[in-house]
């Protein structure tokens, strides 16, 4: 069973200076889950996990994962430039984007940051912005659907992100002669995986295909980046991923595959989010009124802008009231926020202990694509994000928006600014 990481006592202490709704982390359960990664793929003297900045985009994350020997993983101009300010710089950072605007590429290079292209004509867009780096990396799709032993994951084949393999090898052998001395191949392919078989099956696809290229153009790969994809169990009673299988089932792939072609050198990465986050994050928010209608609703003052997931995805998050762990689960409603949209829901027909008005709820596995995915729809204000330290503190990490940083933006006449 999901557990929350906070109780009613604590809540109660916390919300004297930090009103709900908020989000809330867990730095003990966050440093030891990248040392059990690390030591996962302890057995690659070259392995880095390259922290997927997009899923937590805060700066004390992003320190505490450096302290824990991590880099990040960034798409875009503020992802960078928050990892230059923790002082996560050169290799540390790889620059995964596309479709990607005028002047990232520069700013990635500037950094230092491994630069992976998403498709062979962003080559003349690279030279132009800022030259060939020595260091460079494409991004691969496979085409089609995606298969592993328990079936069908997902279809590549309507992704936007990658080269095909003919492209992938063209462009390989271009920023060869561009001046290119460094190479690494990155895949993402599925979303979200809760089997220990995805990732050895993605390495499997990429070694074979580093193989390849090899023997075809000379290329001898120096990494290998198998990008995200290692998901979470959402629910309850969900056996989640066992991250020292994976470790081991792509060290024996490496060993079938890379060692016998003279890349047993071949450094692994990764680019995790949600594996590394979501369980250690959770939404604390608060029952504010009832409703009895043709359903029974719980409303909180939390609502899709502290969480889009259960309104986009439809995505379970399990849900506890605190100071009622133990009660029976025989409430049935669905607990919503007040936006005017109906699909701002955290639960549909769910089934909690009854809560009353007052009461605190935990909406669980919130620490990835939570805060992050916020907006203002509504004029609503996105919350504050805390951190529970190791020694039981709690510390804000990022303050609450107010009306004033709504209306920053608007030039109109001073009015906003009263």
């Amino acid at each position: 069973m999901k557990k929350p990481m906070v109780t009613k006592e604590q809540v109660q202490e916390i919300v004297k200076l930090y009103p709900t709704p908020f989000h809330i982390y867990d730095e003990k359960g966050i440093r030891e889950n990248a040392r059990d990664l690390k030591k996962a793929f302890a057995w690659n003297k070259g392995y880095k996990e390259y922290f997927a900045v997009k899923a937590t985009p805060n700066p004390f994350i992003l320190k505490i994962l450096k302290e824990e020997g991590c880099g990040t993983d960034c798409s875009s101009m503020t992802e960078l430039q928050m990892s230059e300010a923790v002082g996560i710089l050169g290799s540390e950072i790889m620059f995964s984007s596309n479709d990607t605007p005028e002047g990232e590429f520069k700013k990635a290079n500037d950094l230092g940051a491994i630069i992976n292209l998403d498709d062979i004509t962003m080559i003349d867009f690279l030279k132009e912005e800022c030259g060939i780096p020595e260091t460079i990396s494409c991004r691969y799709n496979p085409g089609g659907v995606y298969e592993v032993s328990n079936g069908i994951m997902d279809n590549p084949g309507d992704a936007k992100y990658g080269m095909t393999k003919t492209q992938l090898f063209e462009a390989m052998t271009t920023l060869r002669d561009l001046g290119a001395k460094r190479f690494g191949i990155h895949s993402f392919l599925v979303s979200n995986t809760v089997t220990n078989d995805y990732y050895p099956a993605l390495a499997k696809t990429l070694f074979e295909l580093a193989v390849e290229l090899k023997e075809a153009t000379g290329i001898a790969i120096s990494f290998i980046n198998l990008s995200g994809g290692v998901g979470i169990p959402y629910l309850p009673d969900q056996k989640g991923n066992d991250i020292f299988v994976i470790g081991e089932g792509v060290r024996k792939v490496y060993e079938e595959v890379m060692v016998p072609a003279g890349l047993g050198e071949t450094s692994i990465y990764t680019e995790l989010g949600r594996f590394m986050l979501a369980p250690y994050g959770q939404l604390v928010t608060k029952m504010i009124h009832e409703k009895h209608i043709y359903k029974e609703y719980v409303g909180v003052d939390a609502c899709a802008v502290n969480l889009m997931r259960p309104a986009m995805y439809g995505s379970y998050h399990h849900i506890t009231v605190l100071g009622k762990e133990d009660a029976k689960a025989d409430y049935l409603c669905d607990v919503a926020g007040s936006l005017c949209e109906n699909n701002d829901k955290f639960a549909i027909d769910r089934t909690i202990p009854k809560p009353e008005i007052g009461d605190y709820l935990v909406i669980h596995d919130t620490g990835a694509h939570g805060f992050a995915m916020g907006y203002n729809y509504n004029g609503k204000l996105r919350s504050a994000e805390l951190l529970l330290k190791e020694d039981g503190s709690v510390q804000m990490i990022r303050r609450a928006e107010t009306s004033k940083d709504y209306f920053a933006t608007f030039d109109f006449s001073g009015f906003f600014n009263r």
